[in-house]
């Protein structure tokens, strides 16, 4: 599979430890030695910054998606490739989706996961079939991981859409499970065998 345009979803903090700040690094390093081009939310701090300033540095493309209320909040790079204002969240996302030929959540706050669960929903609902990823650095989506497997263990998803998720600790691993990446159709819609007995 082709990842030319990769969005990564991170925190505009930088974390309580700098391991974060160092995969950020990392994977805006792998992304521009790869020739891909980063699609990101547009602002200079926290991680955000730090992948952006990674891809430049490493001579790759940065486009920024950023909404005008935020542009000042999150202070919008100004040495993009290109930045994008639009003007709210809702439109921020679909660009950012519809600019993406892949996308992968870096640790962050209620923003990053809100982004990483509507294209993992929009999979489930065959709406794109494009690879989704988490770099997993020092486990920090481990509970994440487990409220998935939960979620597939008590009948609210299909235990195939687990598949649906790429997990790996390095930005390289990471890019080569994404790249070897194929959409696995699945039910979304299963009946429950207790379900079953009481409609008899």
């Amino acid at each position: 599979m082709t990842l030319n345009n990769i969005a990564v979803y991170c925190g505009s903090n930088l974390g309580n430890t700098p391991d974060y700040f160092h995969a950020a690094q990392a994977l805006g390093q792998t992304i521009a030695r790869r020739g891909s081009r980063l699609i990101y939310g547009g602002g200079k701090i926290g991680l955000m910054g730090t992948i952006a300033d990674a891809v430049l540095t490493h001579q790759g493309e940065v486009v920024g998606v950023i909404p005008t209320f935020l542009r000042e909040k999150e202070v919008a790079h100004q040495g993009l490739t290109e930045l994008i204002e639009t003007a709210d969240m809702p439109a921020r996302k679909n660009k950012m989706i519809e600019l993406a030929d892949a996308f992968i959540a870096l640790p962050g706050g209620i923003g990053t996961y809100e982004e990483l669960f509507e294209v993992l929903s929009l999979a489930q609902l065959r709406q794109h079939a494009k690879p989704v990823g988490l770099l997993n650095i020092n486990g920090f989506f481990d509970p994440l991981i487990a409220l998935l497997h939960q979620t597939a263990d008590q009948g609210f998803m299909p235990q195939a859409n687990l598949n649906l998720v790429c997990v790996a600790e390095t930005p390289q691993a990471l890019l080569q499970q994404m790249a070897d990446y194929r959409f696995i159709d699945a039910p979304k819609w299963v009946q429950p065998e207790w379900a079953m007995k009481q409609a008899v």
